[in-house]
């Protein structure tokens, strides 16, 4: 087999029954064998399983769970607890995947102590495999102080959600200088990956050329050595906002509306329930 077929052999999802559990190091070495790493969002049980199932690298339980869960218009209103609580419910149904969850604005910022006792709550109440935390320069301190606890850190630069006052709205970053810094300063604080997310996609090829650790891109191109969605978005089941960067994989939305359409039609035609739906 050649090296080309090799890689691609090894770039397709095991069977889940094969399949083994995704790690840090493993994910860390995916750069170094030119595997491209898939992440999406998940904040329950049903999605997390199905998720797992279908050969996703890894979970990450995000704070993007105010907007798209409980219909906020920012994250910043997500509390560290409902964090843990969406991470027990989506750690039941993972087998397989690397399980990630987001410190939540002001679980972090106040100090690096406070950044570490609050990590070690999504890992340890939570089961949280590894958290992400977002800034680069400003979280480097943070971040170097849970990764001395031995809890993996994925930082996060570039356009952050949690910023979305100072930035003015959710915008494209392109200050190039400032978003090396950052990534290199996450990198050097022991982070095992680092989220790009909006900026342009030249940019992003240099930074990923310049780590040693995974770049995993949201809106900044291929050239990134991964992949992360919102589920809900890439699904069709969002669309409060429609960023330009989510391809759309399928319609669930339109899918759930029509279902719903016609249970409720057959209950009000007398149609349903039907002799087999019945016990006798």
């Amino acid at each position: 087999m050649s090296s080309k077929a090799s890689l691609q052999a090894n770039s397709v999802p095991a069977p889940a029954t094969q399949r083994q559990p995704m790690t840090v190091p493993d994910f860390m070495s995916a750069k170094l064998r030119g595997i491209k790493l898939t992440m999406l969002t998940a904040y329950d049980y049903t999605l997390a399983r199905l998720l797992d199932d279908a050969g996703v690298d890894a979970i990450l339980v995000g704070d993007s769970l105010g907007m798209v869960m409980q219909g906020e218009p920012h994250s910043l209103r997500v509390t560290l607890d409902e964090m843990i609580y969406h991470t027990k419910l989506v750690a039941r149904g993972v087998r397989h995947s690397l399980l990630i969850t987001d410190l939540p604005f002001m679980s972090y910022q106040v100090s690096p102590q406070q950044a570490l006792e609050n990590a070690g709550k999504l890992i340890k109440e939570g089961g949280a495999h590894a958290v992400k935390i977002e800034g680069g320069v400003r979280s480097a301190h943070s971040i170097a102080a849970i990764v001395n606890a031995h809890i993996p850190v994925m930082g996060h630069v570039g356009m952050t959600p949690q910023s979305v006052h100072r930035f003015g709205g959710f915008r494209v970053q392109k200050d190039e200088s400032q978003l090396l810094e950052d990534a290199l300063a996450t990198e050097q604080a022991g982070a095992f990956a680092v989220v790009l997310e909006c900026i342009p996609a030249d940019v992003a090829q240099k930074i990923s050329s310049t780590l040693k650790i995974p770049t995993i891109g949201i809106g900044a191109g291929a050239g990134c050595d991964g992949q992360v969605l919102v589920s809900y978005d890439m699904l069709g089941m969002f669309e409060d906002i429609r960023p330009r960067f989510v391809k759309q994989y399928g319609d669930l939305g339109r899918e759930v509306v029509q279902a719903v359409e016609a249970y409720c039609r057959e209950v009000r035609e007398g149609t349903f329930p039907a002799a087999e739906h019945t016990f006798s």
